[in-house]
């Protein structure tokens, strides 16, 4: 029997019931990306969380971030808090290390949901985090928040702010970016999921961000065609479904975990 894998990335519990592993988003965190729907989840479930290195207490990697290992350390979080089964929610990149934990064990694997999120990341998606990327390791925070705006919000969302509210927005992410963005972001554009996806049985909910700038709607649709056991829920949101619709997308979720 193999060892069991050391837990050393910072970790979120919470709640109680059947198990619910997340993982967040590049640039995110398991606070930023699941905070607004946690007492929901946790309500019904026992919750635990990994935030990626160089985000929330995690060290920052030194060097380039491996996808089996977030997907390995989230299941060594499931086993420090004595999790056998478990569902796995991933948001954005989240999604490609879900995918990848239910090829690696999945016999620890009772359901998927998969939010705002890609099996790969096509031209459009690869330029969108190359700017992001060199915008941060290059220092200009300021304006790669202002591009985030612009990249993760619906047209509605985004137009119902003033122009001094999304400033004011920015300038607050401006200095909320966590140090590993750069590291992460590099990984949306080298993840590739695509040769995992037919050998994944377990039922697997894909909520499409229908309003979504920075993934695609089509690319989200083409991982769920992928899969063979989806069901796909349209939510009309940007990127950010816990900032424009977090009922919406906790009820979706809260649904699909009852039935399976």
């Amino acid at each position: 029997m193999a060892t069991p894998l050391r837990p050393v990335f910072a970790r979120t519990v919470r709640g109680s019931g059947p198990g619910l592993l997340l993982a967040h988003g590049a640039g995110g965190g398991i606070e930023a990306n699941y905070g607004p729907i946690m007492e929901g989840l946790a309500a019904r479930h026992t919750v635990v969380g990994v935030d990626y290195p160089g985000a929330g207490a995690t060290p920052r990697a030194e060097g380039p971030l491996d996808l089996d290992e977030l997907a390995d350390q989230l299941v060594a979080a499931a086993d420090a808090e004595g999790l056998d089964t478990f569902a796995v929610s991933g948001y954005s990149l989240g999604g490609p290390v879900a995918i990848r934990l239910a090829a690696r064990h999945p016999e620890r694997v009772r359901s998927l949901v998969l939010s705002a999120t890609f099996a790969h990341a096509d031209t459009r998606t690869d330029l969108v985090a190359s700017v992001w990327q060199q915008l941060f390791e290059g220092g200009r925070h300021a304006v790669l928040a202002a591009y985030l705006n612009l990249m993760t919000l619906s047209e509605p969302a985004l137009n119902a702010l003033t122009p001094a509210q999304v400033r004011a927005a920015a300038d607050q992410l401006a200095a909320a970016l966590p140090a590993g963005t750069g590291d992460q972001v590099d990984l949306v554009r080298r993840a590739d999921v695509r040769g995992d996806l037919a050998g994944i049985a377990v039922p697997a909910l894909v909520v499409v961000t229908a309003a979504d700038p920075l993934v695609s709607p089509s690319l989200q649709r083409e991982l769920a065609a992928a899969l063979p056991a989806a069901e796909v829920a349209e939510l009309p949101s940007g990127h950010l479904p816990f900032l424009e619709r977090p009922q919406d997308w906790l009820a979706l979720i809260d649904d699909f975990l009852a039935r399976h």
